[in-house]
């Protein structure tokens, strides 16, 4: 009788322990995946009023912002493991896909960390002006997604999608109009130059 109770309060401490650890496991995995909230209300910028909302994946090395603004709304996606990001804009019907800048850039960890010290919220129109970047869309649509990564893949297909390529120094002259400009968290000011399908 008494090594009975003695295995039945064992397997009690067993569980308790395996609850326990199986707590502290989720409070560590947590980390890999967070989402904020910020508001960007830049009423010079017709693409880039609204809320914007951050999502840090650092398991997979990818950031998304989603910028909720009516008709004007857009979500942009950067693949760190690839190297590209794409912007799907909803009045547009389509998505870019281009080569990130890894100068105008933050890495994902220091993305990470200006949004969970609320650096990028107390920026503002008034701080900073945010490193602006200027990219001709390619008009032929692209075939072949699955070069871009599995992330971009998945947010780009059965939407006309874009390749677009940065345009650096005196060829900046070369665009006039017919651009669409998105303010990206007070860190990137994006213009994209060209024709799409539903332009």
């Amino acid at each position: 009788m008494p090594a009975f109770f003695s295995i039945h309060h064992f397997r009690d401490a067993n569980m308790k322990l395996t609850i326990v650890f199986a707590g502290l496991l989720g409070v560590f995995l947590t980390p890999a995946f967070a989402q904020y909230n910020i508001n960007i209300g830049d009423s010079n910028n017709s693409g880039g009023s609204g809320l914007q909302t951050v999502s840090v994946n650092n398991e997979h090395n990818v950031a998304n912002v989603d910028n909720n603004n009516g008709w004007d709304s857009w979500h942009t996606l950067w693949d760190y493991n690839t190297g590209f990001a794409a912007i799907r804009l909803f009045n547009k019907k389509a998505c870019i896909v281009h080569k990130m800048n890894k100068d105008a850039t933050p890495s994902l960890q220091a993305l990470d960390t200006m949004v969970k010290e609320k650096k990028l919220q107390d920026k503002g129109p008034g701080g900073p002006p945010p490193k602006g970047l200027m990219y001709s869309i390619n008009p032929d649509k692209v075939n072949n997604l699955d070069e871009f990564g599995k992330s971009i893949a998945s947010m780009c297909r059965r939407v006309p999608t874009y390749m677009a390529e940065e345009v650096r120094g005196a060829s900046l002259l070369f665009y006039s109009g017919k651009c669409f400009n998105v303010n990206i968290l007070w860190i990137l000011n994006a213009s994209f130059c060209g024709e799409t399908e539903e332009n």
